[in-house]
């Protein structure tokens, strides 16, 4: 048998899996590395130089690409940047994927400045779930880490997607000493609400990384203070979680997640491929392994077969990623920024 193998499921599906087992069913894309915030973690030191407008991929590239990794078995989609409501045309672009790819689980990451007013197309169109961004629930403090006094708005989109019926996913880059101290505040967030709220640990992404062993919270330390105040209750893995731990909190609404990308890698789980928005393909966060797909979608001798072909040999050389970040965890655990790959 070779690395790369097909697993039967239900309905008939396939489901492609990798050289070590793991069921890959989950294509991550960024349409864009622009972003109208400048958040602390995120933006590298030097100064930012977008991609070249022409050196994107096109709209219909994308939808090539996603149409043949649903071919493939892929069942869920990412939509992300930089803010990917920054691209223009972005609703029309998603009206055409929940054509190209009816059955996939669309969703979308977003800073939430551009959601307000947005959120209940976004639904009608057949988007299923949204992650927001938001690093604090203070307007100050907001506007230290983004660089920018928009926290209302992002604040009011989380509302306006959970009444057009959104899933939502609120995510907050957890640093000691920046928002460690507003979680009694994230925590009433969660349990007023029916949305998870997850802090990702602060991790080394990008060669120019600020990243600051000072300001890394863990997940570990989260729960325990988070446990100081609510009572919580461990989510089954499996219920929709992804890469994070969540946690029931007792009489509310909503739960508690952690993401433990450095203290406790899910590596051993990672279901997803990326896709940049200038046309690489990423099998590996922790990894600067691209395979460059922008050529071969904009050559006219390049069938479908010859791009499944790219998706399936990225797929079995997908590595376990945390050997990768045990390795040069120091400085930066791959060099790419996080804008360029996508969030």
């Amino acid at each position: 048998m070779s690395v790369l193998t097909y697993v039967s499921c239900m309905a008939h599906d396939l489901q492609l899996a990798d050289a070590f087992g793991r069921v890959v069913n989950y294509l991550r894309v960024s349409v864009t590395d622009r972003c109208n915030l400048r958040c602390v973690y995120c933006r590298p030191v030097r100064d930012f130089k977008a991609i070249p407008h022409e050196e994107l991929l096109t709209y219909e590239e994308y939808l090539r690409v996603v149409r043949l990794g649903a071919s493939l078995g892929l069942g869920k989609l990412r939509l992300t940047g930089g803010e990917p409501l920054l691209r223009r045309g972005f609703p029309h672009f998603l009206e055409k994927v929940m054509k190209a790819a009816p059955r996939m689980d669309v969703r979308l990451t977003t800073n939430g400045t551009l959601l307000p007013g947005q959120a209940g197309l976004l639904a009608s169109l057949g988007l299923r779930a949204v992650n927001i961004s938001l690093d604090s629930l203070d307007r100050a403090n907001f506007q230290r880490i983004t660089g920018e006094d928009l926290f209302s708005a992002v604040r009011g989109a989380v509302d306006e997607c959970l009444d057009a019926g959104l899933r939502v996913k609120v995510n907050a880059v957890a640093m000691k000493g920046v928002n460690d101290h507003e979680l009694p505040a994230f925590l009433e967030l969660a349990r007023e609400n029916p949305l998870d709220m997850r802090f990702i640990e602060f991790m080394p992404i990008g060669g120019d990384t600020v990243w600051d062993e000072r300001l890394f919270w863990s997940a570990g330390d989260i729960v325990a203070k988070a446990r100081e105040r609510v009572e919580l209750s461990p989510v089954p893995r499996g219920e929709k979680s992804g890469p994070a731990r969540m946690w029931n909190i007792t009489g509310g609404q909503g739960r508690l997640g952690v993401i433990s990308g450095l203290s406790g890698h899910y590596c051993q789980s990672c279901n997803r491929l990326r896709l940049t928005c200038n046309g690489n393909l990423r099998p590996c966060l922790y990894s600067d392994v691209e395979y460059r797909m922008r050529p071969l979608l904009r050559s006219e001798k390049i069938s479908d077969e010859q791009i499944l072909d790219v998706l399936r040999r990225a797929l079995a050389r997908k590595p376990i990623g945390h050997e990768l970040l045990a390795a040069k965890a120091t400085r930066g655990v791959c060099e790419r920024p996080m804008t360029a790959i996508g969030g």
